[in-house]
């Protein structure tokens, strides 16, 4: 399996954190002790790199976090690693310490650092997608991304029992600056009335006729979900414009935040960090570096760096459409 000649492997976390981040973590440890490939664990991202925060790993050193939330090495946004100085001391760090190949857990600004790496440096570096915006060009599923969707339904049922006792109107504001597909997947899962996306144009005169247009079938409350990168502006916006427009709704704002990033991951995340981690370090022992390990129609598959950090990933229009067709 080694033809690469790596004997030791570095493994980091970086930027936002996501639900099964420690289940890839683990993977990645126990694919090395398997292989006979020894892990040092890298603590606080890129900064850690730079700092040389490394501590040995091996298989007991993942015991019973399978199921945690967050990441045991810890995460940070390091700007100083994107300097060529910082990465000059991160790369002496890396064989001061005997590191041959580095994997990198995150999302599009932990791949770009790792790109930019790899180029610079010659070391192997492979990507782990973990990102709850699911963003990432290469794989159907990014780590933490059903998990956070899962979170944001629970909370919008929840939400629901409530604007359906007071006949509201809820607008709960999702995370996704640049990404739609948490509002989107839990949109159609929760039944929301309208979903506003920073993929797609919905103007408030819009809003207003999908809301009229509910009134007219009955409803007395609706939920409106909405990414906060949306270009139709923010949830408060949004409630505002609507409650301007028409005094007689009675409007309400949740903004869920960071709980999306939150808690144990679902089985599903557990299983694709499961896979993806394996799929890591085998790749990197066979030979591969600057490329992303995903998964695209359940099979394991690599894709450049450059290709997944520079690539959209859209959300499925079809479902936009269906979503306005089950609101009615």
């Amino acid at each position: 399996m080694n033809s690469s000649g790596i004997k030791r492997i570095g493994v980091l976390t970086s930027g936002g954190d996501a639900p099964g981040m420690n289940a890839a973590i683990r993977a990645v440890v126990r694919a090395c002790a398997f292989h006979n490939v020894e892990v040092e664990g890298i603590f606080q991202g890129y900064a850690g790199l730079i700092a040389g925060d490394f501590k040995r790993l091996n298989e007991r050193s993942v015991a019973r976090i399978l199921g945690r939330g967050g990441t045991i090495l810890k995460s940070s946004r390091c700007k100083e690693f994107f300097t060529s100085e910082g990465r000059a001391t991160a790369i002496e760090q890396m064989k001061k310490h005997h590191i041959d190949a580095l994997i990198t857990i995150g999302g599009n600004g932990t791949f770009t650092g790792a790109h930019i790496l790899s180029q610079e440096s010659g070391i192997p570096v492979m990507g782990i997608p973990g990102s709850i915006d699911n963003d990432l060009y290469g794989t159907d599923h990014c780590i933490g991304f059903d998990t956070a969707t899962n979170t944001v339904v629970d909370a919008v049922d929840k939400i629901r029992d409530t604007a359906t006792s007071h006949n509201r109107i809820f607008f709960v504001e999702v995370m996704g600056r640049n990404s739609g597909f948490i509002a989107l997947k839990a949109g159609i899962a929760a039944g929301a009335i309208a979903i506003v996306l920073p993929e797609d144009e919905m103007t408030s005169e819009e809003l207003m006729q999908i809301l009229r247009a509910s009134e007219e079938s009955g409803k007395s409350s609706s939920i409106v979900i909405v990414a906060e990168g949306a270009k139709g502006g923010t949830a408060y916006e949004l409630a505002n414009k609507v409650a301007a427009e028409n005094p007689d709704y009675d409007t309400r704002v949740s903004v869920l935040g960071h709980l999306q990033r939150g808690g144990a991951p679902s089985c599903y995340d557990r299983v694709i960090s499961s896979r993806m981690g394996v799929a890591a370090v085998e790749g990197l022992l066979q030979g591969r570096k600057d490329v992303m390990i995903g998964i695209v129609n359940d099979r394991e598959t690599y894709t450049s760096l450059e290709e997944a950090i520079t690539r959209a990933n859209l959300p499925n229009r079809d479902e936009l459409r269906i979503a306005r067709i089950l609101a009615i």
